[in-house]
């Protein structure tokens, strides 16, 4: 059965019909009949536990969990962060030259303008997020296809592998035969 915080610590009840904390006696009774259960907060250690064990009734407030996906790369997240940073001034100057147009401020005709070329800006911006991971991403080999130049790389360096592993083996055999195959003068 689950006990709430005021439960488990003995503090007074709260009557839920007036909002009034019940009697100290209720609280005592309450935790005369239900055994102490430890914080769930606070780590179980103490002189009958080992360091790495947990007390019976012990529960987390959290359970970690994986990410579903890998951290964004260096240059990739600088640029989101640039590109966010500029789509939120430029949504800022667009609401200043509205409200400024609806005040019929002198302030409306900049506040456009800026707006318009903020909003170029934020366009360049989120272009270059894509265009950063893009290049990220056929750098370092992380997209499959057969335009990726990381993966013709990995194709050339895997074959000059295979040459010097057959051209090995064949150094090696010559040298097995006692002298055949070999020339006159070494």
């Amino acid at each position: 059965m689950l006990m709430g915080t005021a439960e488990r610590r003995g503090a007074p009840a709260d009557d839920g019909a007036t909002g009034v904390a019940g009697v100290a006696g209720v609280a005592e009774e309450t935790s005369a009949v239900r055994p102490e259960v430890p914080d769930r907060d606070i780590p179980a250690t103490g002189p009958d536990t080992r360091a790495g064990e947990r007390q019976v009734g012990y529960r987390p407030l959290w359970r970690e969990e994986p990410a579903r996906r890998r951290r964004m790369p260096d240059p990739v997240r600088t640029a989101a962060v640039r590109a966010v940073l500029v789509v939120a001034v430029t949504l800022i100057l667009a609401m200043v030259a509205f409200l400024c147009t609806l005040a019929e401020s002198w302030l409306a005709f900049p506040m456009v303008l800026g707006s318009v070329a903020g909003t170029v800006v934020a366009t360049w911006g989120v272009l270059d997020v894509w265009v950063t991971r893009q290049v990220w991403n056929q750098r370092h080999g992380v997209v499959s296809v057969p335009s990726s130049t990381a993966r013709a790389m990995r194709r050339e360096r895997r074959r000059a592998r295979r040459q010097a592993r057959a051209a090995e083996r064949g150094r090696g055999r010559i040298g097995r035969r006692g002298g055949t195959g070999q020339l006159s003068h070494p």
